[in-house]
């Protein structure tokens, strides 16, 4: 027998319900369940939220020196920036791959069991790879080349230039697309269920099957509530990693910077 028909055999059976057109009143949503299941509810989180961030983690220290090799030779030769191009294009292109037809490819190339989760997590580091390629070459194209020309002026070796000024000047968009990539990821965890994965999306699959409404709906809010906690601290984090950027806007705001034309004109000297 092959390994294909032993992880089709392997999969969890989801028997659906008819579905009708009745609407659910609210005896049918059985909160008490949620109560109940509380811990079992907690451990689905937990493994939610690790299968969530930890992707994004791996993919954005992959993907970060591959931006930057992108970024520095965009100006460069045309050949060179032909290789770029298609490295930006090659890495957009895992993206468009169905997250479902991943999760059952990984068990064929990792020798894992169908409902590991390490299958998630690679296929999640995939997809992180895969945005924050371009939010990588993104951040560093922002630099202004005024800070290329002064490092280069001030004798910094290419490592120093990086880590002092480059990737300093470039976390803004950095951390932009890890926010995208981490509410992305939080979403798409959820299809593992599918396969036997436990998650939030287990929550989903469970109550369909046992016709368990507030299942569901516990499911879909604690998902909610976790891509808007995790989105919040990394803003929180960008402002702590960017104090400049605060001091820059208080400067722009200052109202010594919004003073009228008149306001430079020399006084009149007095007959």
């Amino acid at each position: 027998m092959s390994l294909l028909t032993n992880i089709v055999l392997a999969a969890p059976l989801l028997t659906v319900p008819a579905l009708t057109a009745q609407p659910l009143a609210a005896s049918d949503m059985h909160w008490e369940w949620v109560a109940a299941n509380s811990r079992r509810i907690l451990e689905l989180t937990l493994s939610h939220l690790y299968q969530g961030v930890v992707p994004v983690a791996i993919g954005t220290l992959v993907a970060l020196p591959v931006a930057y090799y992108a970024s520095r030779r965009r100006d460069r030769r045309p050949e060179r920036r032909l290789g770029a191009r298609t490295l930006m294009h090659l890495s957009s292109l895992l993206y468009t791959i169905p997250s479902i037809a991943l999760f059952v490819l990984m068990p064929l190339i990792l020798g894992t069991s169908i409902i590991s989760p390490l299958n998630v997590l690679v296929a999640l580091s995939i997809y992180s790879f895969s945005l924050m390629v371009r939010s990588g070459v993104e951040a560093f194209d922002s630099v202004p080349d005024s800070v290329h020309e002064s490092a280069r002026a001030l004798g910094y070796t290419p490592r120093q230039a990086l880590m002092e000024l480059y990737l300093p000047l470039a976390v803004p968009v950095i951390m932009a697309g890890i926010r995208v990539a981490t509410v992305a990821n939080i979403a798409m965890v959820s299809v593992g269920a599918l396969i036997g994965v436990p998650s939030l999306g287990t929550l989903f699959t469970d109550g369909l099957a046992r016709n368990i409404p507030s299942e569901i709906l516990a499911g879909v809010i604690l998902s909610l509530l976790l891509a808007l906690v995790l989105d919040l601290l990394l803003v929180l984090l960008t402002r702590a990693l960017t104090p400049w950027r605060a001091a820059t806007v208080a400067n722009r705001r200052s109202p010594e910077n919004h003073r009228s034309p008149e306001s430079y004109r020399s006084p009149e000297r007095k007959a």
